[in-house]
């Protein structure tokens, strides 16, 4: 995996906390946190777009995203565990690989800053 496909997870990661700390977070300490995470997920999101084609990596990141959420939502959170859910997530998993796998990394030129998209 490229080092700007290792930052596209990064991203999913930081995601995960964010989200999570958009529905736990109840001090300023954790709502710091969330803040931080969403500005560091983002912030990865937009400079590995400007290295990879941005739609697979806007994919992989929502789906790496979600998939994260709802994991951790039922290990760390007490979400009820449920196989349909375990299902939906390995065919979402098998979905946005299928998907990297199939997306030419030179799909797209580096674009600079200013560029037209």
């Amino acid at each position: 995996m490229g080092k700007n496909w290792l930052l596209v997870v990064v991203a999913a990661v930081f995601e995960v906390m964010w989200v999570a700390g958009l529905k736990h977070a109840d001090s300023i300490l954790t709502w710091t946190v969330t803040a931080i995470a969403i500005i560091i997920s983002f912030g990865v999101l937009v400079y590995s777009g400007k290295k990879l084609p941005t739609s697979t990596v806007y994919a992989v990141f929502v789906g790496l995203g979600t998939a994260g959420t709802v994991i951790s939502e039922m290990v760390v959170f007490g979400e009820p565990f449920s196989w349909a859910k375990v299902g939906l997530i390995a065919l979402l998993l098998v979905g946005i690989l299928g998907l990297k796998l199939v997306t030419h990394e030179n799909a797209e030129p580096d674009r600079k800053e200013g560029d037209v998209a």
